[in-house]
């Protein structure tokens, strides 16, 4: 089944289209840290030159010690891919997993891994009049079901692209009820150091059945040196391990990742730039004539435009004014007048929204 038609973040063909440089687009597509990676981060990839004659360590050792320390956790209960999407592939052949639960509407890759491995995927939609708040009650109700085979229930949490998160109790029921059934518990935290109260990291270390997702590309600021990583029981970790290739992750991205997890003041930055700048770009989109904006606790915002707004019609036209957002019209649950917007710099939101209300007026006269 399709999910989503493709991602954000593609910079590079903006600018091949625009005749502009990619300094110059602004990218509202994907969602990164606007603050940037850490200055440790930077200096740990000028200082790793020299280790560019070497393959990077296969085991990611540092890594998972660093990790294993941030945690409180085993280095043998973590495994580094090449970012979390090849962890995201490899983990329905690694776990045998052919039929899965889908929590929507949500990130694609989860349902094309799926699908590329040969199995099947059934989404548990969440309701746009319940703001499309996860649908863990329905998820539970399906579970319970004798006549559902289902070997994995995939949550991303916060969600992607609605933002919306669960209260981690309610995570761990849904845990729980498929504990007893054998079934798989896969749960994206791409986003989740945002709301890192969140987490079900410091909940779940002991369930052999689930497996948590963690990304250094959106609070880190890394994604051009993809590095992300899995959590779960030695038994998971282990399994996964053995379908990577060797030396997937660079020896730059490993070295960047250990000084990230360091720079605890980098951290504190950004988690304070972002809660005082969210606030304000929602409060200035929905000062916007008709736009409705969802509640998120991520470095993004679900937008839904006034009708008879498309959704297309208004990113082609930011597009072409060098402005990147994801069009979420092709996102099955959603709604053909949805938009994400990224949480940027201060300077980069003021003109979003400057664009946007002009854009608006224009539609409604239907000079855009």
């Amino acid at each position: 089944m399709k999910i989503d038609g493709g991602h954000g973040g593609n910079v590079y063909a903006a600018s091949r289209e625009l005749g502009i440089s990619i300094e110059r687009v602004a990218d509202f597509s994907a969602s990164i840290n606007p603050l940037g990676p850490s200055p440790l981060a930077l200096r740990a990839i000028r200082d790793g030159r020299l280790s560019l004659r070497h393959y990077p360590d296969p085991d990611c050792r540092a890594l998972r010690s660093a990790l294993a320390e941030r945690w409180e956790l085993s280095p043998d209960r973590f495994v580094i891919g090449n970012g979390s999407a090849e962890l995201i592939h490899v983990l329905p052949r690694a776990l045998k997993i052919q039929r899965a639960f889908v929590l929507g509407p949500t990130f694609s890759e989860y349902a094309r891994a799926v699908e590329l491995a040969g199995g099947k995927v059934e989404v548990v939609m969440a309701r746009r009049s319940e703001g499309y708040r996860p649908s863990l009650d329905e998820a539970l109700r399906r579970l319970r079901e004798r006549n559902r085979r289902v070997d994995a229930v995939v949550l991303c949490h916060p969600n992607s692209p609605t933002g919306q998160a669960c209260e981690v109790e309610e995570v761990l029921r849904l845990v729980r009820a498929a504990a007893k059934r054998s079934i798989w518990v896969i749960v994206d935290e791409a986003f989740v150091d945002y709301c890192p109260d969140r987490s079900l990291l410091r909940y779940v270390p002991g369930q052999p059945g689930v497996v948590v997702l963690r990304s250094f590309t959106k609070f880190y600021a890394l994604p051009g040196l993809r590095v992300g990583y899995a959590v779960g029981s030695k038994w998971a970790i282990e399994t996964i391990q053995r379908h990577l290739p060797p030396w997937s992750v660079n020896v730059l991205a490993q070295n960047a990742a250990v000084a990230s997890l360091a720079d605890r003041l980098h951290e504190r930055r950004s988690l304070a730039f972002m809660e005082r700048e969210r606030s304000g770009l929602i409060k200035r989109l929905r000062s916007l004539p008709g736009v409705r904006v969802y509640p998120s606790v991520a470095n993004f915002l679900l937008v839904e435009l006034p009708p008879p707004v498309r959704a297309s019609a208004i990113v082609a036209a930011l597009r072409r004014r060098g402005l990147l957002i994801r069009d979420c019209s092709t996102v099955p649950g959603l709604t053909e007048r949805t938009v994400r917007v990224a949480v940027r710099t201060v300077e980069d939101n003021a003109r979003l929204v400057s664009l946007l209300s002009f854009l608006l007026k224009g539609r409604v006269y239907g000079t855009v």
